[in-house]
């Protein structure tokens, strides 16, 4: 692959490392650098990526499965195996450069403090990203609101999130938090309007708290496989707009996007807290993403929940290959 180093090859080693080696120590066979993609060199500094990467491995109030922690690196592992060249888009988006963060660790054992250092790590770093892409990985989904409302500080219009996911996200509370994975929209709803994409494991509060409001638009999972149109407001159209097209006419200008990999069907992501059946497939997953990135302009993104499982690698890789896609989607 082009991104691998073939351990067979002479020379392969070279000078191709991010990492400050001591005097002497260039040209040896290093591994490649476990960040994103495997870069390195100059297209892997911070100077010089046009997209950043910040891996939050945040997990604190899973409600089912466990392992949202092991996401960031298993995406990150995953990744150093992805084909670089996009046949789709017809050119390598890594040749603008893919820069990786080392993991965010928050606080431990206090939730509210744990959004509050990273809404101030959000706030840095996108003030340092001066215009360049940063996608977040978690982590479960608490650690999309934090970033959702520094961007929705930084964005002139009203924000729209975007949010692919199983669930709504809207509740108030859960076991006595507001901070947890299961709240993470409701944390943020009052300050951007909600487009929420292949929902189908909805608890009744959450139901009505998306009827009553005029911010939150739900295309729930039966929708999205066209078995059946939703009754929240902002449901299917009478005009007969597919899903796509709904999603699209409900999106602001300015859009964050949120993609908690339990989305898709369990039959192709085994490896998430909370999976719920009839999900999306990865074709509506990139058939919405490349016209979101195409027709609005996107200002965040983070791709949360993935629990890798030992010996179940294609998920790993299903994940890594989503930051990827809308990377390239992104650099358009």
């Amino acid at each position: 692959m082009p991104n691998r180093r073939d351990p067979t090859t002479a020379g392969r080693a070279g000078d191709r490392t991010i990492h400050r080696l001591p005097a002497g120590l260039h040209g040896l066979p290093w591994e490649l650098p476990r960040v994103f993609l495997g870069l390195d060199g100059e297209r892997a500094t911070p100077e010089r990526a046009a997209t950043w990467i910040l891996p939050v491995p945040y997990e604190a109030t899973t409600s089912w499965g466990t392992g949202t922690r092991h996401g960031p690196r298993a995406i990150i592992d995953a990744s150093r195996y992805i084909e670089l060249y996009d046949h789709e888009l017809g050119r390598d988006p890594s040749l603008d450069g893919v820069y990786t963060f080392p993991a965010l660790e928050l606080a431990r054992g206090d939730a509210s403090r744990a959004m509050t250092e990273l809404e101030d790590a959000c706030n840095r770093i996108l003030d340092a990203a001066a215009g360049r892409r940063v996608i977040m990985i978690g982590g479960e989904h608490a650690v999309s609101a934090p970033a959702i409302l520094a961007h929705a500080d930084r964005t002139p219009e009203r924000l729209t999130v975007l949010q692919l996911d199983a669930h709504l996200d809207l509740r108030a509370s859960l076991d006595g938090s507001p901070f947890s994975h299961a709240c993470a929209m409701g944390r943020v709803v009052d300050r951007v309007d909600l487009v929420t994409v292949g929902a189908r494991g909805i608890s009744g509060e959450e139901w009505e708290a998306a009827s009553v409001r005029g911010n939150v638009t739900v295309i729930t999972g039966e929708e999205l496989a066209g078995a059946g149109d939703s009754p929240v407001r902002g449901g299917s159209s009478p005009r007969g707009e597919t899903w796509l097209e709904r999603v699209m006419a409900a999106l602001g200008e300015q859009v964050y996007i949120t993609f908690d990999v339990d989305f898709f069907d369990p039959s192709i992501m085994p490896s998430t807290g909370t999976p719920e059946p009839g999900g999306g497939t990865w074709r509506q997953a990139t058939a919405l993403l490349r016209r979101v990135f195409a027709e609005r302009r996107v200002v965040g993104a983070d791709v949360v929940e993935l629990a890798p499982v030992p010996g179940l690698a294609a998920p790993d890789f299903t994940a890594a290959k989503l930051v990827y896609k809308m990377i390239g989607y992104w650099s358009g």
